[in-house]
């Protein structure tokens, strides 16, 4: 079995609580930690932020990209472009506004689906759900199912390649915190699925190893007439989660994981009362995060540890590098803070290094990486 090297060391000026009670005025705290928030960490304090760079080179870099200007001409999940992707998880946006014409099977993974706007009808082998904006629908691998958008829909696609999502250890608070799994909605078989059981032909699109695969039926495959199990697709929106918090202390963005694939897991960033402990940090502190590669996707609200972001838009901070707040939303968090942050996020942490789609270079911020600069 193997173990961290573990030697509790304390060296010059430091506060003894993590991201809370500063040794002076003007010091900046920089986490360095394995694991994911998870293993050994030092906090080191700093006279100038870990950010303050005045030039960067070489392609390690911070990332940020516009969704919103990808072209919305796929008519079909499987054509949906690809934002980031690895070995394990592979991440999409789709634009949909009108009934998808095929059934679906991802044969690579489970899909997480995060609706970004718009609300509509599902139907998939279990029956049938309404969706609406913030809903995730996680679809377990394998599932046939099919979108009809009352209005136009913009899904983000978390495909778990070769994988499954599960629910996080909750640990302390038990299993009933942030949400309870009595909250987790699945599809019924109501009169609107039994409606759609039609004797009209159908195709099924079949992914599997990155393949499409097309089988046709002359009646509609989503014909089940019950089912019973603990395998099923489920629904729950961002507004059910009741996320965890602290007033004294800023906790790790792990504390908000939502789901739980192989190599990754995703988290939610969701409304909540700022810290209110005078000496406790309230933006998410300068940290290394150097196993994992970090992506943010905007949903809604006031993104308050960014400038210049707006809802839609996507940062990927790949691990290697320091990162945090930027210089203006530090400075107004310590001098003026907020009591409240509406904003509401999709975190994916990732074990394995992400590459960037073909496209997004096209929907790419370059000026994201000096952004840190305190002229900003």
């Amino acid at each position: 079995m193997r173990k961290w090297i573990s030697f509790p060391h304390r060296e010059g000026q430091g506060s003894r609580q993590a991201h809370a009670d500063f040794p002076a005025e003007g010091i900046y705290e920089r986490e360095v930690g394995r694991s994911g928030f998870f293993g050994p960490a030092s906090h080191l304090h700093h006279r100038h932020p870990p950010t303050g760079w005045t030039a960067w080179e070489g392609p390690l870099r911070p990332r940020a990209f516009d969704l919103n200007e990808l072209p919305k001409t796929s008519t079909a999940p499987w054509e949906a472009p690809l934002v980031l992707g690895n070995a394990h998880c592979r991440m999409r946006i789709w634009s949909c506004s009108e009934p998808m014409t095929a059934l679906f099977r991802n044969g690579d993974g489970d899909d997480l689906l995060f609706v970004h706007q718009g609300q509509g009808e599902f139907f998939c082998d279990y029956g049938h759900l309404s969706f609406r904006e913030g809903d995730y629908i996680l679809v377990p691998r394998s599932t046939m199912w099919r979108l009809e958008p009352a209005e136009p829909v913009t899904l983000l696609m978390i495909e778990a390649t070769n994988g499954a999502y599960q629910l996080p250890d909750k640990g302390l608070v038990g299993p009933h915190a942030i949400f309870d799994e009595a909250m987790l909605d699945v599809p019924a078989i109501d009169d609107a699925f039994r409606a759609q059981q039609t004797e009209t032909p159908w195709q099924v699109v079949i992914q599997r190893r990155g393949q499409l695969s097309r089988v046709s039926y002359p009646f509609s495959p989503l014909d089940a007439i019950g089912w019973h199990g603990n395998l099923a697709v489920c629904r729950i929106n961002w507004r059910d989660i009741r996320p965890l918090m602290s007033h004294r202390y800023h906790l790790p963005p792990s504390a908000h994981t939502t789901f739980v694939a192989d190599r990754f897991v995703v988290c939610t960033f969701v409304p909540r009362p700022i810290e209110s402990d005078p000496g406790a940090l309230k933006v998410p502190f300068y940290h290394n995060n150097d196993d994992y590669d970090e992506v943010l996707f905007y949903h809604a609200g006031d993104f308050f540890s960014r400038d210049n972001i707006h809802p839609g838009m996507l940062t990927f901070h790949p691990c290697g590098f320091t990162h945090g707040p930027h210089p203006k939303a530090f400075a107004k968090a310590m001098a003026s803070p907020k009591t409240f942050t509406d904003e509401v996020a999709v975190m994916l942490d990732t074990r394995d290094a992400l590459d960037a789609g073909p496209l997004m270079t096209q929907v790419e911020w370059p000026g994201y990486v000096d952004s840190w600069q305190a002229k900003s």
